[in-house]
């Protein structure tokens, strides 16, 4: 799988190279600090851990979207798999009868560590307040397609939001970083910035984020990318993970001909640290 990595111990400290991704078991990420593990997902299973993850948004009826946003995928259950260490989030040209009836003309998938409408009383499969993410992943290329790693909270409201990862399918080469929350005025604000890299669908990649108190910072295979540090928008609730492939919808607009289906949004691992010193 490329999880490469070398490292030298100096009085006691570890330094680390990458060569693509943190190697399995190695403890702490590449930030400053003592780190716990909190959360771990290697794929290494024949299929997706029930028990840490979802398939839907938490109003699943049977497969579900987001039509906030006018997407043209119904997400299913069946376009999710684990095979040979990872995960696969599929998007077909596949006509179907979703939300009150209405047709849609593609499906996809993805998945989250939260719960569903029916699980309301229960807490996340896994959710966090502050902490380091990395999932180190590859994302698909065409118009129309809409990869996505991101944090919501644990209440089921739709702020504040925290977006890991954001690529707009026909500029690979473009990483998304945002956030969005409620201001003093209960008025919904949205924050972001975007950075120029290689073209990130050519190969895999880790995307960082550390969240904690007084700051969010993005990074890319182990490189600070945006530090945000304004109070307003900082999230102070706990949060769980959403991965998803999304097709259309008002900002990446809707697939061309050039766009190929099947389209494969994969991920290696996804690893959680929490601070357990200074």
């Amino acid at each position: 799988m490329g999880k490469g990595l070398w490292g030298v111990a100096l009085a006691g400290v570890w330094w680390f190279g990458h060569t693509g991704a943190l190697a399995q078991g190695v403890e702490p990420p590449l930030i400053k600090g003592q780190w716990e593990r909190i959360f771990t997902e290697e794929f290494d299973q024949p299929r997706l851990d029930r028990s840490k993850w979802t398939r839907c948004y938490w109003w699943d009826k049977d497969g579900c979207t987001n039509l906030a946003n006018k997407e043209l995928q119904w997400y299913m259950p069946d376009n999710v798999s684990v095979a040979d260490g990872v995960l696969r989030l599929t998007a077909r040209p596949e006509t179907v009868t979703g939300h009150e009836g209405r047709t849609f003309d593609y499906t996809s998938g993805m998945v989250t560590t939260g719960r569903d409408y029916l699980e309301r009383a229960k807490p996340d499969r896994f959710a966090t307040k502050y902490g380091y993410f990395e999932i180190r992943a590859k994302i698909p290329k065409g118009k129309g397609l809409w990869p996505a790693i991101w944090l919501l909270p644990s209440t089921q409201e739709p702020r504040p939001e925290i977006d890991i990862l954001e690529v707009l399918g026909h500029a690979p080469d473009t990483y998304e970083m945002h956030l969005h929350y409620l201001d003093k005025k209960k008025d919904w604000k949205s924050e972001g910035k975007n950075a120029k890299t290689v073209d990130l669908s050519a190969d895999w990649h880790a995307y960082g984020l550390e969240w904690s108190k007084d700051a969010v910072v993005w990074y890319l295979d182990g490189k600070e990318m945006w530090r945000y540090t304004k109070p307003a928008g900082i999230s102070q609730e706990p949060m769980y993970l959403l991965i998803n492939l999304a097709v259309g919808g008002n900002w990446p607009g809707s697939p061309d001909a050039k766009t190929k289906f099947p389209a494969d949004f994969l991920i290696d691992y996804v690893r959680v640290w929490r601070r357990s010193g200074p």
